[in-house]
C-alpha cells in the first residue's frame, strides 16, 4: 500500500522568510522579520506548521531590559525549503 504524504505549500513570501530564518541558527527577532515585509500572520503560520519556533527573550539595550520574540527555522522548515 502506498502512503501518500503531502508537502505544505510555501508561497514566495514564506519561502523567502524560511531562507532568511535559515542563514542565522540563533534566529531572529521577530521585530526584524517585520520590516523585511513579513507579516505576524504568516510567521505564526509557519510557526503553526512546525517550520519555524518562537521563544520569547529578555535582552538589555541601552541598559534597559526588554522583551523580543525570536524566530527560528525548524528541521521540518528547512526540509521544506529544500523539497
Amino acid at each position: 500500500m502506498t502512503t501518500l504524504t503531502r508537502k505544505p505549500h510555501l508561497s514566495t513570501k514564506a519561502r523567502d522568510a524560511l531562507a532568511l530564518l535559515a542563514l542565522d541558527p540563533r534566529g531572529l527577532a521577530e521585530a526584524l522579520l517585520l520590516t523585511y515585509g513579513f507579516t505576524r500572520r504568516m510567521i505564526a503560520q509557519l510557526v503553526l506548521a512546525g517550520l519555524a519556533t518562537a521563544q520569547r527573550q529578555t535582552v538589555k539595550v541601552g541598559g534597559e531590559r526588554t522583551e523580543i520574540v525570536r524566530i527560528r527555522i525548524t528541521e521540518a522548515g528547512r526540509r521544506a525549503l529544500r523539497g
